[in-house]
C-alpha cells in the first residue's frame, strides 16, 4: 500500500514538473515572439563603458602611399567607415574602439589591429542583433564585404568561417603578410546575454 502511494506521488511530481517546465517554455517563447525587438534593442543599449566623443577634431585619415600606414589615425570612438556585406544587407558604421558603447551604435574596430589599406589584420566585432549581424549564419566563402573610407574603398572576399572560443585569441592573428578583414560577432546568433563563443568569418583583400 505505502509502495502505491509513494508512487503515485512520484509519477504526481514528474507530471507537474513536465508541466511546469512547458509553462516555462511557451512563456519564454511568447515573450521572445512579442517582445524579441525590443529585447534585442535593450540588450545592444547595454554599456559599462561611457566615450565622450564630442567637441573632438575630427582629422581625416589619409594613406601614406610610401609605407601605406595612415599619417592621420580617426580619434577613438569616432566614426571612420562604413561596412557593406550585400549577402546579408548590412550597412553599418565602423567606428575605431569596441567598446559596448561603441558597439551599441554600429561595427567596433579593435584598436590592436590594422586599418584597410595597410596591409595587414583588420578586426571588427558587432552585436548579434537583428540589427547588426543576426544573419552571420547565412554567408559563404566567395561573398564580399565592402568597407568604404574617406581614403578608399576596400573589397575583400571571404575564404573561411569559424566558430571559435572567446579565449582563442590565436585564431584572430595579427600579421602583416596579407591583408586580411576578420569580423566576428556572438554565437549563437539568437542568444540572450552572455555568450562565451565566437562567429568568425575571414576575408582577404581583392580590390
Amino acid at each position: 500500500m505505502l509502495n502505491k502511494i509513494i508512487g503515485k506521488t512520484i509519477k504526481a511530481t514528474i507530471i507537474n514538473v513536465i508541466v511546469a517546465l512547458f509553462i516555462t517554455i511557451a512563456l519564454m517563447l511568447g515573450i521572445r515572439l512579442f517582445f524579441g525587438a525590443e529585447i534585442d534593442e535593450t540588450i545592444s543599449l547595454i554599456s559599462k563603458v561611457s566615450i565622450d566623443i564630442s567637441n573632438k577634431e575630427v582629422v581625416e585619415p589619409v594613406i601614406n602611399s610610401n609605407s601605406n600606414r595612415l599619417e592621420h589615425y580617426p580619434e577613438y570612438g569616432t566614426q571612420y567607415a562604413t561596412i557593406e556585406i550585400p549577402k546579408i544587407d548590412v550597412n553599418l558604421p565602423v567606428y575605431y574602439g569596441d567598446t559596448l558603447e561603441i558597439l551599441k551604435k554600429g561595427v567596433g574596430h579593435s584598436s590592436g589591429s590594422y586599418f584597410p589599406g595597410e596591409g595587414g589584420s583588420i578586426i571588427y566585432m558587432g552585436h548579434n542583433s537583428a540589427n547588426v549581424f543576426r544573419r552571420f549564419s547565412e554567408l559563404q566563402i566567395g561573398n564580399e564585404i565592402t568597407v568604404k573610407t574617406s581614403y578608399g574603398q576596400y573589397t575583400y572576399k571571404i575564404y573561411d568561417m569559424q566558430l571559435i572560443k572567446e579565449t582563442e585569441v590565436e585564431k584572430l592573428p595579427i600579421q602583416t603578410e596579407k591583408e586580411i578583414l576578420m569580423v566576428y560577432t556572438c554565437y549563437p546568433f539568437r542568444n540572450i546575454g552572455y555568450t562565451t563563443q565566437r562567429y568568425v568569418v575571414y576575408a582577404e583583400l581583392v580590390k
